[in-house]
């Protein structure tokens, strides 16, 4: 006898946010799951072999939506992928903050959930890990969330620019125009938080300071939320120099990707060599993000996993 279970919905709207227009979103428990599915009136059947587990994830991808998460097609493959690695239990994570157009926030797998808590419970935090996997755009939320409940005074972003050792004179205009290219990531994440007019303030103010890292040298920061975005590009040097400009009351992130260094050959990376010192260190938190928790298109998660596969076989070779 076949397998079966269901999943039914309060309305139509609950039903059509989950499911997405015209149950598209059902297509990928097609494919990830080996039984039927069957939609009708706000009721989705399960029958077939893995009806059982594909019944959970939908149970699943139920929950968050009822906890005010919007479902796309990331959060389906989440509660997909935690089921098939057998998650029974319901991932749950609380909104961080809500932007200007009233869009909630919050972690959306445990592995940024684990990054956030990290980020609330030490003063200084390092987030390692691929592209996609939202290293600094959660960081730039915390901090927003930080300066909205006046727990800091102002927000500190920085990155290397260009290059490692930051050369940027050759290229036209201000610092503002030069720096502006290499921190658009950053810009985007505030615009988008704080909305258009709130961000162009806290920039007026002073609120919000962007510079590159070379800018931090003999600085004491202290009230603040600094955030060092790209941190793979620096020097061992460059990193010692700012971790040691926080003053009282300040929180730092650093983002970087391992695989993604652009430091001349032979240059020992301020970033594998800090998590190499400071693990283990009170106050401090390493936090390895993988491709699991990327968030963008599927295809970013293949590509991570073919890149680390081809460097894995170079290695043995």
């Amino acid at each position: 006898m076949s397998n079966s279970g269901h999943i039914t919905f309060s309305d139509g709207a609950a039903a059509f946010a989950v499911l997405g227009a015209n149950d598209r979103h059902l297509s990928e428990f097609a494919k990830a799951f080996d039984c039927k599915i069957m939609s009708r009136g706000g009721k989705v059947e399960f029958v077939g072999k893995d009806a059982s587990l594909a019944q959970k994830a939908l149970g699943q991808l139920k929950y968050l939506f009822e906890q005010g998460g919007q479902i796309t097609p990331t959060e389906v493959r989440f509660c997909i992928n935690r089921v098939l690695k057998g998650e029974d239990t319901p991932f749950a994570a609380d909104t961080i903050m809500v932007t200007a157009k009233g869009r909630h926030i919050r972690p959306k797998t445990d592995g940024q959930a684990r990054y956030v808590a990290a980020i609330a419970a030490n003063d200084v935090v390092f987030g390692i890990g691929p592209a996609g996997t939202g290293k600094t755009y959660l960081a730039t939320v915390m901090a927003a969330a930080a300066l909205r409940k006046k727990r800091v005074e102002r927000i500190i972003l920085t990155r290397p620019a260009v290059e490692a050792d930051e050369h940027l004179g050759f290229l036209p205009g201000d610092l503002q125009e030069k720096v502006d290219p290499y921190l658009r990531p950053l810009y985007d994440a505030l615009q988008d938080i704080f909305g258009l007019e709130l961000y162009q303030k806290f920039i007026a103010r002073g609120i919000i300071e962007i510079a590159p890292l070379a800018y931090m040298r003999g600085r004491t920061l202290s009230d603040a939320f600094i955030i060092l975005d790209e941190a793979q590009n620096t020097t061992a040097k460059q990193m010692k120099m700012f971790l040691t400009r926080p003053g009282f009351n300040s929180k730092m992130v650093i983002t970087g990707d391992l695989t993604q260094t652009d430091l001349p050959k032979n240059t020992p990376g301020g970033l594998k060599t800090a998590c190499e010192v400071l693990r283990g260190v009170k106050g401090i938190a390493v936090c390895d993000l993988t491709g699991e928790d990327v968030v963008r298109s599927p295809l970013v998660g293949r590509i991570i996993a073919a890149y680390d596969a081809y460097e894995g076989r170079n290695k043995e070779a």
